[in-house]
């Protein structure tokens, strides 16, 4: 059964995109399913209007090199919104716990420094069948769906609730 999140996908038009550009930061760890969120998220960003040219894709070797790689394409101003995917696995020992903690902690910062909408799509799980089933799942669109697709329509919606405020 999939599980709902917070994202109305319905409240956003086929053009909720249209003009705007987008950054995206992945992470290389975990390919097999990092791979599935950037697929996801920039379909997701091409069916609501923006165009191949207005996203930029970055990827960084893991997920702690994230946020200053979102801080360094906000500086840039070429953007009106960014989004981070990556997956952190838990293992047996406190790594788990650092990474996570301090790439959360890390996009938030620079979202609110730079002020700047920020998609999170980095995955924090258990094991790597919790993963792939918030990537897509191995079949369809997962059970949890594709965070890759949610973390486009967030950034899509706040950018949009940014220029309406």
């Amino acid at each position: 059964m999939k599980k709902s999140s917070g994202v109305n996908a319905a409240l956003l038009g086929q053009e909720a995109g249209k003009g705007l550009r987008v950054g995206i930061v992945v992470s290389r760890f975990n390919a097999d399913i990092t791979d599935r969120l950037r697929e996801g998220a920039v379909r997701t960003l091409l069916d609501k209007g923006l165009l191949e040219k207005d996203i930029q894709v970055v990827s960084v070797p893991g997920a702690f090199e994230i946020p200053l790689t979102l801080q360094r394409l906000a500086r840039t101003k070429k953007f009106h919104g960014l989004i981070a995917l990556g997956v952190v696995i838990r293992g047996e020992t406190p790594h788990f716990d650092y990474v996570a903690g301090e790439c959360s902690r890390g996009v938030m910062q620079v979202s609110l420094s730079e002020g700047i909408p920020i998609g999170f799509g980095v995955l924090t799980t258990n094991d790597v069948e919790q993963a792939m089933e918030r990537a897509g799942g191995r079949h369809a669109s997962g059970r949890h769906g594709n965070k890759g697709e949610e973390a486009a329509l967030v950034v899509i919606e706040m950018v949009k609730n940014g220029t309406q405020a």
